[in-house]
Parts: C-alpha cells; structure tokens; sequence
C-alpha cells in the first residue's frame, strides 16, 4: 500500500516539485525577505506550540466564529486534556505575553510569527488544512498609525514578493458601544428573514448576528444588500479612529476602498479591520485589523492591540507564476577522481565550510558523468574536478556548470582566487 500526505497537506521538496511553487529554495527566499522586513519594521520572531489547550480558541477567536463551529482539529491527549492545533496566531501570541509575564517589561511589543496553521476546511487553490502563515502583532499601541503601518508593512512585503497589484478593503466595526447600536439596527433589519437565512446564520442570529455579515451563502449575501452600515452606528470616538487611519493612508499614498461588509471571521476585532486583495489570484490574500483588549480575556491588562497575517501558499503561487524557482545550491561541487584525489577534495570543502563556503564533495560515485549529474541536481554553480593529471600539476579543474567554461585553478591559491572573483 503507497502511503501519501493526508488530504489537504503537502510536500515542500528541494528539486522536482509540481507545482513549482512547493519548491524549498522558494520557500526559503520568502522567508528570508519576511525576517528582514520585520526587523526593518521593528517586529521580532516569537514561535507558539502548533497545539494549545482549546479553550484558548474558544475564548479567544470566539465560538460563533466558522473556524471554533467547523473548522479545528481538536482532540484529547492521553490525559484527558481537550487540545487543538493552531488554527491562528494572534491568541497562542496573547497567552504567551501574559504567561511569560513579557508585558512587565513595559513598553510596546511588536511581534511576529511564521509557521503552520491548521484548519479543516475542503481543500482548493490556495486553501489547505495545513497552510503557513506570517503574521504580526503591535501590543500596547492604541494610535491609528499603527494600524496603518500594519497595512504598509503587508503590501510592501507582497510588492517584494512581485505582486504587481494589490487592493486594500477597509472597514471600521467600532467599539463596544458602536457594535451594540449596529447589533440593534441589524437585529431590526434580519427579524423579517429570518427564515430565509442559512442554518448558520441562524445560529449567529442570537450568538453574534454581525457574523452574519461574514456569511458566504449567495441567499445571506442577498439578503445583505440592503442591510444597515455599521459605519453609520459609529461611537464618537470609533470615527474620530477611523477617519485618522484614512488620513494616515492618505498620507502614504496607499489607495484604498471601504466596504462596511467587512467583519473579517474573527469575533475580537474592534475598530480598524482591513483586506487585502490580489487581483492576480481573485481573492483575498491577507487581513487583520484592531482588537483592543483581546489580551485581557487572557488575563493580561487591558492593552490596544492590532495585527494581520497572510497566507504563505497564494503568495508563493503568484511568485512561482513568473518563472521557474531556481535551486540554491552549493558554489561548487567537489568530484575526486581516485582516492588521493577524494582525501584533498575531502579537506578542501571541509575548511571551505568552515570558511562559510558553500560547498559539497562527490562520496557516491567514482564516474564523471554521474558525479556531473549529481552537481546539476543539487543545484551547484561550479565543480572542481581533481584526477591523477590535475594532482600532478598541483590544479584543479574548474568548470562553471551553466556555461560549461572550463579552467585551471592552482590549489595553493583556491581561496585568494575565489575572493577576487568575489565568489566568496
């Protein structure tokens, strides 16, 4: 029996993937820019267990949400203990603050995380019960600014990854005075269709009917055409918060659209909730928004808070679209031909590495074509070839393996040779 991945998770292979895009070389550059984006933003990397007590979700995400009523893997361990693997960040990001005690150090924390989220949904493009996100988290910062410096940070990271086009949605879902007078308004307006809703979005009805607004049934969305804008039910001071991030847009030359039916599918969002849109996949690729005060229900002070996060997999699809990811290899390719010749080519990528050289030494195969093969497949710039004839004169054989220019290189000057190249 072939045993293979579990429906909806995949392999990220260093050569040979299909599609190209779960190529590891790829991944890597991805992940590469993210850190150095966040260090220029001033984020730093926290990584949370990939499973957390359940109850962690249910408080934090909220249990009328479609990830807590559908969508977690959750199971219980040999104890008894009813855990779940991370379906999102932001709440594993929260209890770590508070259990480690880090929000006694004063001062805002800006945080973020790449890793694994787990959610059980139906696969498709884009869409996978294991999927990879990065996120970020801005703790202890309640200026509009900060929002808007969340939403910059994200589309300059897709312009890197080479999103040519990027459109920003943005909503305000207000304070809690805000959401009591839109829960009413709304409330008012859903009463006569009750019956025509979903079954989900009759359970939300009573739960948290501005679920409903995040409903993805074509006779909800219907429904919701003529609905109330929670825009127009804004606290005085959710405006005032509100028309200070358009103006930070504005001061950026972020171009933007509102949609007061964004809610996003999160219960904790307060104020500021955003999307971002990629017209070259047709959906949404990343989102987030304010939630003040989520840290409380954790047992932390009552601290502003706003973040996002972006799926790994829709980005990389697009990136992988405009060409062929190439291997990142070693420079070169070592291949001794004969024993005398493997114990010099042995130590030379020995110090090599140790130099922080990339470099790898043929140990499998004593033929030339095959050794060649092999130092193709890896993906390596250069070999250096070494027989009775190059030991004798004290050389190696170097040969650059995409132009198939071929040269002597003196032993003794290997190292000075490759710095003047600038290869090293």
């Amino acid at each position: 029996m072939k045993i293979q991945a579990p429906k909806g998770t995949f392999d990220i292979l260093p050569y040979g993937a299909e599609p190209s895009w779960q190529t590891s070389s790829l991944w890597q550059r991805a992940e590469e820019e993210i850190r150095r984006l966040a260090r220029n933003y001033g984020y730093l990397e926290i990584r949370t267990p990939l499973c957390e007590s359940t109850e962690l979700f249910d408080k934090g995400v909220g249990e009328s949400s479609d990830i807590v009523m559908k969508e977690m893997f959750t199971f219980q361990d040999k104890g008894g203990r009813s855990l779940t693997l991370r379906p999102e960040g932001t709440a594993p990001v929260m209890r770590a603050l508070v259990e480690h005690r880090l929000l006694e150090r004063g001062g805002p924390h800006k945080l973020f995380y790449i890793g694994p989220m787990f959610r059980y949904e139906r696969p498709q493009s884009g869409r996978y019960r294991q999927h990879h996100q990065f996120g970020i988290e801005a703790v202890g910062i309640a200026a509009p600014e900060q929002d808007v410096e969340v939403i910059d940070l994200f589309l300059e990271l897709y312009r890197r990854m080479g999103l040519k086009e990027c459109n920003v949605l943005l909503n305000s879902v207000g304070d809690a005075p805000s959401r009591i007078a839109y829960r009413n308004a709304l409330i008012e307006f859903l009463t006569p269709h009750f019956s025509e809703l979903s079954p989900d979005s009759q359970v939300r009805f009573s739960k948290n009917p501005l679920r409903i607004l995040d409903s993805k049934d074509p006779k909800d969305k219907e429904i919701l055409t003529g609905a109330p804008s929670i825009l127009d039910h804004l606290s005085e001071e959710a405006a005032v918060h509100f028309s200070a991030v358009r103006k930070a847009l504005d001061l950026l030359q972020i171009p933007y659209l509102v949609d007061p039916r964004i809610v996003r599918g999160l219960d904790y969002y307060n104020k500021t909730v955003f999307e971002i849109v990629s017209p070259q996949l047709g959906s949404t690729i990343g989102g987030g928004g304010r939630y003040d005060g989520l840290i409380k229900t954790f047992g932390g002070p009552d601290l502003p808070s706003v973040g996002a996060a972006t799926g790994l997999e829709r980005v990389l699809q697009v990136v992988s679209s405009e060409g062929k990811p190439e291997l990142q290899g070693p420079l070169f390719h070592a291949i001794p031909l004969g024993e005398e010749a493997k114990a010099v080519l042995f130590h030379l990528v020995a110090e090599c590495r140790r130099q922080n050289i990339s470099a790898q030494v043929e140990l499998s195969t004593e033929k030339l074509q095959t050794a060649l093969r092999n130092a193709t497949q890896t993906g390596a710039s250069y070999c250096a070839i070494l027989g009775s004839a190059e030991l004798a004169k004290g050389v190696l054989q170097w040969k650059n393996l995409m132009t198939r220019e071929a040269e002597e290189i003196p032993i003794d000057r290997f190292f000075s040779i490759l710095k003047e190249r600038g290869l090293v």
